[in-house]
């Protein structure tokens, strides 16, 4: 199993700070899995069919057509006609628009985010998913992962990959847990923005992430929760979706 740190996402917000959209792509064999999938080569080529003037404008997208999963895929020599699953987070639009470039590729998703999308809840973008891909969902389960609740993910490789409920900044937001060479990985999407938020309980990023979380109480419920499980188990490594300087330590690794 190889695994890449990609980039799929630049955003220069107009409140001054940067962000990014951290995916990882798996390879084995000559099959390819990504975990979350950034903005995608469509919504680079018709931005505001896609996303909107509004949206792009609020969250200040970056567009840039060789950051995109697919092109990203190309340019280190495989067909992306080999991603045969995506493992999803939670939809919303930025960890999802790249979807429609691989749409023979399985959508995995936990059913309460699933449902939560089909709520009519504003948040999300339904043209990511107007192709019409296949979904597979996910329900809680009984196992435990390090005290997580976690679902196994029933892809096309022979793989320990599971969803893990991380809940609060969408009603069904999920981490994504992977074993690597004996090594556990943990990918906790937006349950952080930025990994100081573990230590600094009063970093001002937690108004934006109070904003846009679904229900508040559950994601700092959360994230007290993942505070506790990085000082438990410094063995795991973890990281989030959008912190720019975490991204350049996986990516050197």
């Amino acid at each position: 199993m190889q695994l890449y740190h990609l980039n799929c996402v630049e955003i220069d917000s107009p409140m001054g700070s940067k962000a990014i959209g951290h995916c990882l792509l798996i390879k084995k064999n000559n099959n390819l899995i990504l975990i979350d999938t950034g903005i995608g080569l469509l919504d680079i080529q018709n931005p505001e069919k896609r996303i909107g003037k509004e949206l792009i404008d609020i969250v200040g997208y970056s567009f840039n057509e060789n950051q995109t999963a697919l092109r990203q895929i190309e340019n280190l020599g495989f067909d992306p006609q080999n991603v045969t699953d995506c493992v999803i987070s939670h939809l919303d639009n930025d960890h999802i628009g790249g979807l429609a470039d691989f749409p023979n590729a399985t959508v995995h998703v936990g059913i309460e985010e699933f449902n939560n999308f089909n709520s009519g809840n504003p948040r999300y973008l339904k043209i990511p998913l107007a192709h019409n891909p296949i979904i597979k969902t996910y329900k809680k389960s009984d196992f435990d992962w390090f005290g997580f609740e976690a679902r196994k993910v029933n892809v096309s490789i022979e793989a320990e990959i599971y969803l893990v409920p991380l809940f609060g900044h969408t009603l069904g937001h999920c981490g994504v847990a992977l074993k690597a060479d004996k090594k556990w990985l943990f990918y906790v999407a937006d349950a952080y923005y930025l990994k100081s938020e573990l230590t600094d309980f009063n970093h001002p990023v937690n108004e934006l992430a109070r904003v846009r979380a679904d229900d508040n109480d559950l994601r700092i419920a959360t994230l007290d929760k993942l505070r506790r499980f990085v000082n438990n188990h410094p063995e795991v490594d973890i990281w989030s979706y959008h912190d720019e300087e975490e991204f350049g330590i996986y990516q050197k690794k």
